[in-house]
């Protein structure tokens, strides 16, 4: 067991001899603590056949373990007055719990257990297929969901980043308990796995509770190194005459998650399309009242990113609000942002970053995401000082540098009239 220099007096890191990662961040003050257990891959490491195995193993391991069944999780986490959660991604799946400090060996104890001693019983797989088939199901009759995931499908047409976290009906269908158990066991190792905690936890303590429970778990042959992911952006049109609004997606590729120019991309994210003083709600719903919503999102993963910019529309003010956005976008390349709009991006990002992480379960995740992405802490004030540091000069780089129209995608789904677009169209 290696235990590693301290990057912040509050973070410690200690390594067992099996590989496994623990980090805690005390919290001075604090009188729960919250817990994770993070695998280090997600629905991009999975074949095309497996698409959705990662999420559906998630829903499995609340299915019950050796010791415990599915009620007895539900009923024990109760009786301790816990909060659990989980989630997929495209690059980490998550299992939490948030307790008082004096109930944290219990409750890791559950949570450990389910990860660790699924029970993957042929009449629950069954069920569970149909509840994610369901999933599936509400998730098509979601258009912005749809739209989304288009995007991705076209922008990251040769990756599984650009497949569904859920799978498809006939993915789904397929999986076997013997699949289901292979990956489990491919990625469930002590090496693929990190442990968080942050709140009223002692990292020693909690260390040795840890190891007691997982310090004898196998440690697998590394998963292979992925390969160098393209994307493709292009334009796709889908026509959903059921819908009373088209649902868009415009998008252009960025940095990824770990450059160090990412700051600059969230600067100009925020500029353009994040609160109500952003330039595209201003000028697509204030200005001209085209759009109910309009917003712009960063999409980071490891070795790629893309900036995309949602709104719902008419089907008649469709092509209105393409133009509109593509003005926008040909302002930031061709003129620097404002002093006034630098300032604003950088006090609601900080203002972000800062209150995001008052609880001991958002300061959990943030210690887990930044190992996961970085291998490193970062504290607050380093965070704060990368955006400051932003110019308005990087943001003009970062628009002239991706905004081009061969980076340009165009996804609409929703009622369409005949209405067609070309690359000519995405010119900004």
């Amino acid at each position: 067991m290696a235990k590693l220099r301290k990057r912040s007096a509050s973070v410690e890191t200690t390594v067992l001899s099996n590989g496994l990662k623990i980090i805690t961040e005390a919290m001075p003050g604090a009188r729960s603590v919250s817990m994770g257990l993070w695998v280090r891959s997600g629905s991009r490491r999975e074949t095309a056949a497996e698409n959705g195995i990662s999420h559906f193993i998630e829903h499995m391991l609340f299915k019950g373990s050796q010791r415990r069944g599915a009620q007895d999780i539900a009923r024990e986490l109760d009786t301790i007055g816990g909060y659990s959660d989980a989630f997929t991604g495209k690059e980490m799946v998550s299992f939490s719990a948030k307790v008082l400090e004096t109930h944290m060996p219990k409750a890791f104890d559950i949570i450990s257990d389910m990860v660790l001693n699924p029970r993957f019983a042929l009449d629950d797989i069954a069920k569970e297929k149909g509840v994610v088939l369901e999933e599936i199901k509400m998730d098509l009759d979601n258009a912005e969901s749809q739209t989304h995931e288009l995007f991705c499908k076209k922008f990251w047409k040769e990756d599984p980043l650009g497949w569904p976290i859920l799978g498809s009906p006939k993915t789904v269908r397929g999986f076997s308990r013997e699949m289901i158990v292979d990956y489990w066991d491919r990625h469930y190792a002590a090496n693929n796995l990190l442990v968080t905690a942050a709140g009223r936890v002692n990292h020693s303590k909690f260390v040795k509770m840890v190891e007691g429970v997982m310090g004898r778990m196998p440690k697998r042959k590394a998963l292979p190194a992925l390969p160098a992911v393209q994307v493709f952006p292009q334009i796709a049109l889908k026509n959903k005459p059921s819908l009373e609004q088209v649902q868009l997606c415009i998008g252009a590729p960025t940095y990824p998650m770990g450059h160090e120019r990412r700051f600059p991309c969230y600067v100009l994210n925020t500029i353009l399309g994040s609160g109500m003083s952003s330039r595209l709600f201003q000028s697509v719903r204030e200005e001209q009242g085209l759009a109910y919503h309009i917003s712009s999102d960063l999409t980071l993963y490891r070795d790629s990113g893309a900036m995309a910019i949602y709104a719902g529309t008419s089907a008649a003010t469709l092509r209105r609000v393409v133009e509109s956005v593509m003005k926008e976008l040909r302002l930031v390349k061709e003129t620097l942002v404002t002093p006034e709009e630098l300032r604003r991006a950088k006090e609601n990002m900080k203002s972000a970053v800062v209150l995001s992480l008052e609880s001991t379960s958002s300061r959990m995740s943030n210690i887990a995401r930044q190992d996961l992405f970085f291998g490193q802490f970062f504290d607050i004030d380093e965070t704060v000082e990368k955006i400051e540091a932003v110019t308005a000069e990087q943001v003009r780089e970062i628009g002239n540098k991706f905004l081009q129209p061969g980076n340009m995608a165009l996804t609409v789904v929703g009622p369409m009239t005949g209405e067609k677009f070309t690359k000519r169209d995405l010119v900004c």
